[in-house]
């Protein structure tokens, strides 16, 4: 079965290019490499209606997951709950075990660096407890910020805090298993092959003919700089069950790929 996955990257630091989106390619690569099938990543400014409007987008889209990332901290910017509260038409809550959370963490973070351990449940704190009703706390392994989870007409939601730390470590313990258990015996395999000596545009055709004899596999041409003569890298990959030997079908279709540019005139490195 086919696992859909979307992927929604909140804040205004992303857009403007003060800050690199990593975590799209941390879960992007990810997911892909357990088997999923990433299908769209959407970038959007830290404004309510516009979480809203992306959650309900990807809902409406029926993805198996929808992972957001970014907005769940204490600052007035912070706005990736309200949004989802708004897409979802639910009530915003102070979430108990949330609470408990963010107090123990706050409290185990004062004692590391010898601050004064008394703490003070502020505003900024009790609204990284606030959730969505309905909601599921997701832990956190290495901040203070609990992930969210919802179940919505089919599939699931996840916020992650925006920290690429943090987006990485709940993702590896939480989210990673669900998806695997998900799509099951599919697996995913690629392979790259280098051409020299040819054109991409000359490569193109070769490649057309290669996906069309064998279905599932994609191919993507990578134009690699070079001073004096053309470089490319040809990155094949397939997603298919365990059972209908997908490494071996990749491994066809590199073979056939290599004696059509060998044939056009152009050499050919099987990466290692």
């Amino acid at each position: 079965m086919t696992v859909n996955i979307e992927i929604i990257c909140i804040g205004n630091e992303l857009l403007i290019g003060k800050v690199k989106d990593t975590n799209a390619h941390y879960l992007a690569k990810q997911a892909t490499q357990l088997g999923a099938n990433v299908t769209r990543v959407t970038v959007i400014q830290d404004i309510i209606e516009e979480i809203a409007n992306a959650a309900n987008e990807a809902i409406a889209r029926k993805p198996q997951f929808i992972i957001t990332t970014g907005g769940l901290g204490p600052t007035f910017d912070d706005k990736t709950l309200q949004g989802i509260a708004k897409a979802l038409n639910r009530k915003l809550e102070v979430n108990p075990k949330a609470l408990e959370v963010v107090n123990q963490k706050t409290l185990e973070y004062a004692k590391k660096r010898g601050l004064p351990t008394e703490i003070e449940l502020t505003p900024p704190r009790v609204k990284m407890a606030t959730l969505p009703e309905g909601t599921e706390v997701v832990n956190n392994p290495v901040g203070t910020a609990p992930g969210v989870r919802v179940a919505v007409w089919g599939t699931v939601l996840f916020s992650l805090p925006g920290v690429p730390v943090e987006t990485e470590a709940i993702f590896d313990e939480t989210i990673a298993p669900l998806i695997k258990q998900a799509v099951g015996s599919g697996v995913f395999c690629e392979r790259s092959i280098f051409a020299d000596n040819i054109f991409e545009s000359r490569l193109a055709p070769l490649i057309d003919k290669v996906m069309s004899d064998n279905q599932g596999v994609y191919i993507k041409s990578h134009p690699i700089r070079t001073e004096n003569k053309p470089h490319v890298e040809l990155h094949l990959t397939i997603s298919e069950s365990q059972e209908h030997n997908p490494a071996e079908k990749l491994l066809k279709s590199a073979k056939e790929l290599t004696c059509l540019i060998e044939a056009a005139g152009g050499s050919v490195t099987i990466a290692s």
